[in-house]
């Protein structure tokens, strides 16, 4: 014994993951945002008899939810607003389609002055 202490490596190489691991760790996208933004939209054209603001602002408020799912997982949408699982391409497009919709809704509204800009007190 030279006194030389033996130390084991702390590195681990990790294992490879096989074709059955890969499959199991992949999760469906969710489609959860889908019924979300339909119902937001149908509030949306209702709050129109009493401002276009309402209106416009939950136009931007779907719009800005699609960019950050585009992003990352947070979702002002969901009640823990963090989702567990990613959505899917269909629930953005949708959200983008619903907000598109709603700020168009807005613009025509105004334009042929349909609908009061500010509620009436």
């Amino acid at each position: 014994m030279s006194g030389a202490r033996v130390y084991r490596s702390t590195y681990h190489r990790p294992a490879t993951p096989s074709p059955n691991r890969a499959a199991e760790v992949e999760r469906p996208r969710s489609h959860a945002a889908i019924p979300v933004a339909v119902v937001l939209v149908v509030v949306g054209l209702y709050l129109s008899r009493y401002s276009l603001l309402l209106t416009g602002l939950l136009g931007i408020v779907l719009f800005l939810s699609g960019t950050s799912f585009l992003s990352t997982r947070l979702n002002p949408l969901s009640p823990h607003f963090y989702l567990t699982r990613k959505p899917s391409w269909l629930a953005i497009g949708v959200v983008f389609l619903c907000a598109f919709g709603l700020l168009y809704a807005t613009y025509e509204l105004f334009i042929r002055g349909l609908a009061p800009l500010f509620p009436s007190l």
